[in-house]
């Protein structure tokens, strides 16, 4: 049984090997059909597939997105199942497709922790997820998400720093910030090392190196300066500002939804886990279930499915 889940930026396949992550942005055509041909094993290979890519502003509406990835899924995987924000699997490309990987990974979890709150944060969103309000959960769009406090949208790589910063504090002075595409979050937490250059799995905004160095010379573009301007010291403090601003936003939001769901614990997934865990007093699913855990929808369809014994 193969797991798959289909983001606009990268596709995660879970099987019995382990976990595989591809970069496979949808908005350049994404290359689906033959990253997963070498999963398949016969036109009968059993899997199941989450998707979330559908919203890629490549397609002119949500239902263009799901065509797409399901005939591209097919032509690799003909047997292939989608999982839907109905939490039933269907054949073929219907509404409820639209971002449910969210609920395969709530619908796996909900038995282990009832009375929790799952934050899975990866490289471009944040869901935030009441696991004992599954029934409540269902048919939920990422419209009604957003207006929920369910999903917020920043993640560990691909958030571009403008958005969450309109000024910084510059060796006390205030300055505001380009809005332009310069530094995103993957820069201000590879300064820290919260995450390793290996895993920016995403393309820079400049197209240049994954290294310290580099991501602080893209920080300081952010105030229109060149790294010599400000030095690395101005250069870590907008990183800095910015990993600040990013762990309150995401912090208070899981906090209010716990509050609001009566919840009485955390549990954290996706890249951001280890970071996140620690401010939040968290259960790291990384400790618990591996690396898995940064491929949690993934993951989680392929044992809905199995524990279903739907498709065994």
């Amino acid at each position: 049984m193969i797991g798959i889940d289909v983001g606009g930026a990268n596709l995660k396949v879970v099987d019995e090997k382990g976990v595989h992550i591809h970069y496979c942005p949808l908005w350049e055509k994404a290359p689906i059909t033959a990253l997963l041909e070498p999963y398949a094993r016969g036109n009968d290979t059993p899997s199941v597939v989450v998707m979330s890519g559908e919203l890629a502003d490549c397609f002119s509406n949500k239902m263009q997105g799901i065509s797409f990835i399901v005939d591209a899924v097919r032509r690799a995987l003909p047997a292939a199942q989608f999982y839907g924000t109905d939490a039933a699997f269907h054949a073929g490309a219907v509404p409820a497709l639209a971002a449910a990987n969210w609920l395969a990974s709530a619908d796996y979890l909900r038995e282990k922790y009832p009375h929790a709150v799952l934050l899975d944060i990866g490289s471009t969103t944040a869901d935030i997820i009441p696991l004992g309000r599954f029934d409540e959960l269902l048919g939920l769009t990422d419209l009604a998400r957003l207006q929920q406090g369910y999903l917020v949208y920043t993640g560990m790589l691909r958030t571009n720093v403008a958005t969450l910063l309109r000024a910084v504090d510059l060796g006390g002075v205030r300055t505001p910030v380009s809005s332009e595409y310069f530094a995103t979050s993957a820069d201000a937490h590879l300064v820290f090392g919260t995450i390793t250059a290996e895993e920016y799995g995403c393309d820079t905004p400049d197209h240049k190196e994954k290294t310290r160095d580099a991501s602080l010379r893209r920080l300081a573009r952010v105030v229109c300066a060149d790294l010599e301007e400000i030095g690395e010291e101005g250069a870590v403090q907008i990183a800095r500002q910015f990993r600040d601003a990013q762990c309150t936003l995401v912090c208070d939001a899981v906090r209010v939804c716990t509050l609001e769901a009566g919840a009485d614990s955390i549990v954290v997934a996706g890249i951001g886990a280890p970071f996140f865990a620690g401010k939040l007093d968290a259960i790291d699913l990384n400790r618990v279930l591996g690396p898995v855990a940064d491929a949690l929808p993934a993951f989680a369809v392929r044992e809905i499915a199995m524990r279903d014994g739907e498709f065994s």
